[in-house]
């Protein structure tokens, strides 16, 4: 983890300000490239601390208990939301001896993952994290190495780790005298009023640093969902998924706050990003801040079990995979109680 750069404003926290974005008046919309310096692969995730990560395990493991978040890598049997390549294993046996092997092939993003920083740029400046083009996550050297700049195995090395926080919407919209309008299988978009409300409910606090997790219900509803019904939203590219919605305080609060983003649905925010709005979150969080966004989580027993214990912090340990250039990779992760 790096500190951020002499020459910037910083508040308390050790992060400019929301308002303060860009830092570079000619970079693009909100972002804080140059914070850790010109050639840092973490963004967000410098604000996990080794202190702040001890701090965590001291004050939310309390019991040991542990539930994967994990949903299963062919949990999209057939065909998949974006049109992605589907699970498969290839199990054999390797004769004479009594012993098996298998072959696993997927698109990395087929089931629960981190988006990473290769996965999205600025669309009309076409520039990843930290500035960097297409042309550099293509290239190779003189000896034709290819390139890992902004490659997924950074994240590997220390992991993604701390306090993570459970905001359980789902449970929270369901609740309400009149629950607010909400559809997995379309464009709808959660405000950022309806994260705090659901929040205020649940006495959960934000910590600086947090890993949010939402459950939007999505994981819940593809399992009640009609395997022929799911398959035609599925065949629907690119796909009307709900989501987050997008604004302005919803993206401040992000920054002033949480280390990672991840939620129960492919997209984390609300997907396709109409046409007349300025920015996508997967801009500005991935291109601009560095920061994971988490999707296909399986937070379907982390909100029972939340619910039973009365408290949605925990303690997250995840690992990305050590993939040198990987765009994304399972997180194999857990919380711990």
């Amino acid at each position: 983890m790096a500190p951020p750069v002499t020459g910037f404003k910083l508040n308390e926290n050790g992060i400019p300000d929301f308002e303060d974005l860009p830092l570079r008046k000619t970079d693009p919309q909100f972002s804080a490239w140059g914070l850790y310096g010109d050639k840092d692969e973490l963004g967000t995730l410098n604000r996990l601390t080794d202190e702040r990560v001890a701090s965590a395990a001291k004050n939310e493991i309390k019991t040991g208990h542990r539930i994967s978040l994990n949903w299963p890598l062919d949990a999209q049997p057939q065909q998949a939301f974006f049109a992605r390549k589907v699970f498969h294993q290839e199990l054999f046996q390797k004769p004479p001896r009594i012993v098996n092997d298998d072959i696993w092939t997927f698109n990395s993003q087929v089931s629960t993952q981190w988006d990473g920083l290769r996965h999205f740029a600025y669309q009309r400046e076409a520039l990843f994290y930290n500035g960097v083009t297409l042309e550099d996550i293509h290239g190779v050297d003189a000896d034709g190495k290819k390139s890992t700049v902004n490659g997924i195995h950074v994240w590997s090395e220390h992991g993604i780790v701390g306090r993570g926080i459970l905001l359980d919407y789902h449970t929270w919209r369901l609740s309400q005298p009149t629950p607010p309008p909400y559809d997995p299988f379309s464009t709808s978009s959660i405000p950022l009023s309806d994260l705090q409300a659901c929040l205020a409910a649940q006495g959960t606090q934000v910590q600086f640093g947090d890993i949010l997790f939402i459950r939007t219900g999505f994981t819940a509803a593809c399992a009640s969902t009609p395997a022929a019904s799911l398959a035609a939203l599925q065949a629907v590219n690119p796909p009307h998924l709900g989501g987050v919605g997008r604004s302005e305080p919803l993206l401040k609060w992000l920054w002033t706050n949480f280390s990672a983003v991840a939620g129960d649905q492919p997209s984390f925010e609300s997907w396709p990003a109409p046409t007349s709005n300025p920015y996508a979150l997967h801009e500005v969080l991935l291109a601009g801040w560095g920061c994971p966004i988490g999707e296909l989580f399986d937070l379907e027993r982390l909100a029972a079990h939340c619910k039973e214990v009365g408290r949605w912090s925990f303690f997250v340990a995840s690992e990305p995979c050590n993939v040198p250039g990987g765009v994304a990779s399972p997180p194999n992760v857990l919380a711990i109680f």
